[in-house]
């Protein structure tokens, strides 16, 4: 591999990962390309045909030595971790190796914190790894960072998405063994200081969105959870809750996924072969097809209530993503796969400078960040007006 690469992107046949490669190299980079195995490598190769500046290569995130060698052969200086599983602290071990800066789409709390964890040495060596930069994990933050700087106190802060699309016909909305853990998974809170569990189909509420409107929602385990209390700790801020909105359609197909054991995790004997149900689900839906006409809509939003020089104030922060010409297939994903292709940019071109391992809020700058997205499509909004 003698090219010299703008970016490594992992897991480049998946969904969010085509999306991230896509806008890179529409933004005149070159990449180079990755899967774990020959199948996915086949895949990247098909979607990827009419690019001239890619390389390919299969690569197992889960062997820290392989993607260390891939990384430091390819010359390139950031690496975009779009890798489906957690397999975040490995490809960032790997790239500290190396001697790069990575980024990714966020993992579970227990793995971010460990992450977080390499600040020093990260920063010592000079480099930047940011974890957390799709929707939410990711728009969700930095909307967070720019909204809390208009307080001196937080109490609340509430953080979700809520989607929904012309067509009542089910597509998968993103990775659906992290879906399925949403639903099942006992989800983190912080409430009055301290962190509590919540079952989360024990949670249902129904609630407005914007552009939306009437839907239900719960709360679900997300890694936003330990960084806003890490972050905005020092303003006092005693209750965060994430919540997930599924349109009914959508919600009733998921359910009826769990319920038949397709979301199992635990290796089933088939023919002498063990295999996961989740892993064969993610795989029948990987080809399953996007109907004709069919858009999305999302809006990931983010509820914050404290006090500013002594008085109340509450912010509702907003951003709207909906399907764009050109990018049919990938729906309101985009919204996910654009925040890594802006953000890793972002490092690229020195925008971003501090050095250490962060989540995005404590890091990413929210109005060149905002600028991004609206020139992609999608609005930012505090409190129904249009951040310019």
């Amino acid at each position: 591999m003698k090219k010299k690469f703008d970016f490594v992107v992992l897991g480049a046949d998946g969904l969010q990962g085509r999306i991230a490669a896509r806008d890179l190299l529409q933004s005149g980079y070159s990449v180079l390309l990755c899967g774990k195995s020959e199948k996915e490598v086949k895949r990247i190769k098909h979607m990827f045909s009419n690019y001239k500046r890619i390389g390919i290569k299969c690569v197992d995130a889960r062997d820290v030595e392989c993607v260390r060698k891939c990384v430091k052969r390819s010359g390139a200086d950031i690496v975009v971790n779009c890798v489906e599983g957690d397999w975040d602290l490995n490809v960032l071990q790997a790239c500290a190796a190396a001697k790069v800066h990575s980024l990714d789409l966020g993992s579970e709390i227990e793995m971010t914190q460990r992450q977080l964890e390499m600040h020093e040495n990260l920063k010592k060596n000079n480099l930047v790894s940011i974890t957390g930069c799709g929707s939410v994990p990711g728009i969700g933050n930095i909307m967070l960072r720019y909204a809390a700087k208009k307080f001196d106190r937080i109490d609340t802060i509430e953080v979700g998405f809520s989607w929904g699309s012309n067509k009542k016909k089910f597509v998968v909305p993103f990775s659906i063994e992290s879906i399925t853990e949403e639903f099942l998974e006992p989800a983190p809170i912080v409430e009055n200081g301290k962190f509590k569990y919540k079952t989360p189909l024990k949670t249902l509420r129904i609630k407005y969105h914007k552009t939306i409107g009437k839907q239900m929602e719960f709360i679900v385990r997300h890694p936003e959870t330990w960084t806003f209390y890490h972050y905005f700790k020092e303003k006092g801020v005693k209750n965060i809750r994430f919540y997930a909105g599924f349109p009914p359609h959508s919600f009733d197909k998921i359910l009826a996924m769990i319920e038949l054991g397709m979301a199992n995790q635990i290796q089933i004997d088939y023919n002498g072969d063990k295999v996961r149900p989740i892993d064969f689900l993610t795989e029948v839906l990987r080809d399953l097809e996007v109907p004709d006409g069919y858009k999305e809509r999302e809006n990931l939003w983010v509820w914050v209530e404290g006090t500013k020089d002594g008085k109340r104030r509450r912010i509702q922060m907003e951003c709207l993503a909906s399907t764009i010409d050109g990018w049919e297939e990938s729906g309101c994903n985009i919204d996910t796969g654009f925040p890594a292709s802006i953000i890793a940019q972002m490092i690229k071109k020195g925008i971003i400078r501090k050095r250490g391992s962060f989540a995005p809020e404590g890091i990413v700058p929210p109005r060149l960040f905002f600028d991004e997205l609206r020139k992609k499509g999608m609005t930012v909004l505090e409190n129904g007006k249009v951040i310019k």
